[in-house]
């Protein structure tokens, strides 16, 4: 019987300034001992964009979020996968979807 795989992004809102660092939160329910997780960016009348995706010890991440402001890793102890932005611009005010793959 295999469980039900799920996220959970229980955070709602972050309030930021411009130039600070957030760290948006994501637990995860996997069967899986080695699971693949993604982070998606939705700007206001557009769709999911694919941010990232953490497996093992490795980070994934599209062209546009390819550089030192994006960061994410599998924390597997705490079966979550963080995403931390760093220098918070006005462009990154969007909804952040995490997912796990089935």
């Amino acid at each position: 019987c295999k469980g039900e795989d799920k996220v959970i992004q229980e955070q709602g809102d972050v309030i930021a300034a411009e130039g600070d660092t957030v760290t948006l939160r994501c637990r995860f329910e996997t069967s899986d001992a080695s699971p693949t997780l993604f982070w998606y960016k939705q700007e206001v009348d557009s769709y999911p964009k694919y941010m990232l995706k953490c497996f093992s010890e490795t980070t994934d991440k599209a062209e546009e979020f390819n550089n030192d402001r994006f960061d994410a890793k599998i924390n597997k102890a705490e079966k979550s996968v963080p995403l931390k932005i760093q220098k918070l611009q006005l462009s990154d005010s969007a909804v952040y979807y995490c997912a796990v793959r089935p």
